[in-house]
C-alpha cells in the first residue's frame, strides 16, 4: 500500500535536496538561490525498505494571493492536502526563523500526521538550532544531512512511528531489519523515463517546450483541465521540468512542462543554465516535442534553433500557435505561418502546425490529434520488399549522378530502426554520394511512404566484398 509524503518547508531548507535523496537521482534543481523550486513535483521514493511517493514543493512564503509567491504558496497546500504525511523541514543550521513557527502552525492544522526534520545537522553549531526547532511544537526533530546522507535511518523509524507498520508496509508484510542494510536510499525505484524500448503499455512521453511566456504551463493545465502548473504573466516563472501524467480518450499520457529556453548569449545566470539543461533532459525522455511558438510573434530565431535541436534528437515534432485569441485575421495568418513552416524547416516537410488558445482552451483537441498521428508515423515500419520495390522506381526514374567519371550503384535499402525512421541504403562508394541525391531519396520515401513531419535518418553503407582477403588465403 503506497503513501505519499510532502517535504514542506520556508526557502532554502534543502526540500530539493532531500527529494532528490529519497528517489535516487537529481530530478529537482538545487541551488543556494532561496525559493529555486516553484512548481510542486511527485516521484517514486525509496527510504531503506519503505516505497513511497514523494512531492517536492516550494518554500512556504508570506505573500498576497495573486503574486507569484502567493501562487508558489497555494500549490504547496495542494501538496499538504494530497499527502498522507509531512516532513516539515527546518534548517539546523540557520536555527528557527519566525516563518518556521508560522507555517508549522499551517501544518498543525491540517491534521496530517508530522515529521519535523532538521536539515543541516551536520554543520558546526547546528546542535543550537535543534534545541531551537523544539519550539514549533511538533515534536521531536530528526536530525538529517540531506546533502550526505546523514540521518536516514532515523527518518525511516520517524515515518513508521507517525504512520504505523500496517500503513507502511501493509498487511502481511513484515519489517525484516536484515533486508535494510542490503538496499540504499533511493535505488531500484522503477523510472519509466529511462526505458529506451517503446512498449505500449507505458505512458506516451510529450514534452512541451518553447521561449519564456509563450504559455506552456498555461496550455497543459488547459489540457488536463486542472491549475496542476504554477502560471503567471511572468515571464520564466518555469524552473524545473514537471512531468504531469494524464488521460485522453483512454491513453495514458505523461507530459514534461519545461523551463522557457532563450538564446544561449542571453544566459548568464548559473539557475538559468540548470533549468535549460532541465529542459533538454525532457526533450531527450519524450517521444513527442510540442514547441510553443507565440502566434503574435512567431518564427523567432530562437523558435528555429529550438526546433532544429528537437529534430537533430530524433524526435516527433509538432508545433503549436498559442495566443490565437489574440489574431485579428486568423485565416490569412494561418496560411502564412504554413508556408513559413514548410520554409523555414524544410528537414521535417509535412511538420504539423496547430492554432491553439491555451487562455480559452481552443484547438487542444486538433493539437493532441496532430500529437497522436505524429507519433504513429515517428513508430512506422515498412518492410524491406515494399522498400527495394520503391528504390527500384526511384532508381530507373533517376539514377544516382556520376561522380568522377563513375557512376554511383544502389544495391538495397532496409530500415534499421524506428523511433525516429533510420534506413541503411546499400551503394558503391558511400562517401561519394552527393547530399542532394540523399535529400531526394528521403522526401521520396516520405511521400511513398505517408511519413509526415518526423526525422529521417539515411544512412550509406558498401556493401561487403565476398571476395576480400582472398588473394591472401592463395599466397
Amino acid at each position: 500500500m503506497s503513501f505519499k509524503v510532502a517535504i514542506i518547508g520556508r526557502p532554502n531548507v534543502g526540500k530539493s535536496t532531500l527529494f532528490n535523496r529519497l528517489v535516487g537521482k537529481k530530478l529537482a534543481l538545487v541551488d543556494d538561490t532561496p525559493g529555486v523550486t516553484r512548481d510542486r513535483r511527485v516521484h517514486a521514493a525509496k527510504l531503506y525498505d519503505i516505497n513511497f511517493d514523494v512531492i517536492d514543493t516550494a518554500g512556504f512564503e508570506t505573500a498576497a494571493a495573486e503574486t507569484l509567491q502567493g501562487r508558489m504558496r497555494a500549490q504547496t497546500e495542494i501538496a499538504i492536502h494530497e499527502a498522507d504525511l509531512i516532513f516539515f523541514m527546518v534548517d539546523a543550521k540557520s536555527g528557527l526563523m519566525p516563518d518556521d513557527k508560522a507555517f508549522a502552525d499551517v501544518v498543525r492544522r491540517s491534521g496530517k500526521p508530522v515529521v519535523l526534520v532538521a536539515n543541516k545537522a551536520e554543520a558546526r553549531g547546528a546542535q543550537a538550532g535543534m534545541l531551537e526547532a523544539w519550539e514549533v511544537g511538533l515534536g521531536e526533530p530528526i536530525p538529517i544531512s540531506a546533502e550526505h546522507g546523514q540521518g536516514m535511518p532515523d527518518l525511516r523509524d520517524a515515518v513508521i512511528e507517525a504512520l504505523g507498520e500496517e500503513r507502511v508496509f501493509g498487511e502481511g508484510d513484515e519489517d525484516d531489519d536484515a533486508a535494510i542494510v542490503e538496499v540504499l536510499v533511493g535505488e531500484d525505484i522503477t523510472d519509466p523515463d529511462a526505458e529506451p524500448v517503446y512498449d505500449e503499455t507505458k505512458p506516451m512521453r510529450i514534452a512541451v517546450v518553447g521561449r519564456p511566456n509563450a504559455g506552456k504551463s498555461t496550455m497543459i493545465n488547459a489540457l488536463i483541465d486542472e491549475e496542476r502548473l504554477l502560471t503567471g504573466p511572468e515571464a520564466g516563472i518555469t524552473r524545473d521540468s514537471i512531468s504531469v501524467d494524464w488521460e485522453w480518450r483512454g491513453r495514458q499520457i505523461r507530459l514534461f512542462d519545461t523551463a522557457g529556453m532563450r538564446r544561449k548569449a542571453k544566459v548568464q545566470e548559473k539557475l538559468e543554465k540548470l533549468s535549460v539543461a532541465d529542459g533538454l533532459r525532457a526533450i531527450r525522455f519524450a517521444e513527442i516535442v510540442i514547441v510553443v511558438f507565440d502566434a503574435t510573434i512567431p518564427f523567432e530565431k530562437q523558435d528555429l534553433q529550438i526546433a532544429d535541436l528537437i529534430i537533430r534528437e530524433g524526435r516527433g515534432l509538432v508545433l503549436a500557435f498559442n495566443k490565437w485569441d489574440l489574431i485579428e485575421n486568423p485565416q490569412e495568418t494561418l496560411a502564412e505561418l504554413r508556408e513559413k513552416t514548410a520554409r523555414l524547416l524544410p528537414q521535417v516537410r509535412g511538420l504539423l502546425a496547430v492554432p491553439v488558445s491555451a487562455e480559452t482552451g481552443r484547438g487542444l483537441d486538433k493539437l493532441m490529434d496532430a500529437v497522436l498521428k505524429t507519433h504513429q508515423v515517428w513508430n512506422r515500419r515498412v518492410s524491406t520488399g515494399r522498400l527495394n520495390r520503391w528504390l527500384e522506381g526511384i532508381v530507373a526514374h533517376h539514377p544516382p549522378p556520376a561522380v568522377a567519371g563513375r557512376r554511383l550503384k544502389i544495391k538495397y535499402i532496409t530500415q534499421a530502426k524506428t523511433r525516429p525512421p533510420g534506413f541503411v541504403l546499400s551503394c558503391t562508394r558511400p562517401d561519394a554520394m552527393p547530399q542532394s541525391y540523399i535529400r531526394y531519396l528521403v522526401n521520396s520515401l516520405r511521400d511513398a511512404f505517408d511519413m509526415p513531419g518526423v526525422p529521417i535518418r539515411m544512412v550509406m553503407r558498401a556493401p561487403d566484398n565476398p571476395f576480400a582477403g582472398r588473394a591472401n588465403k592463395r599466397s
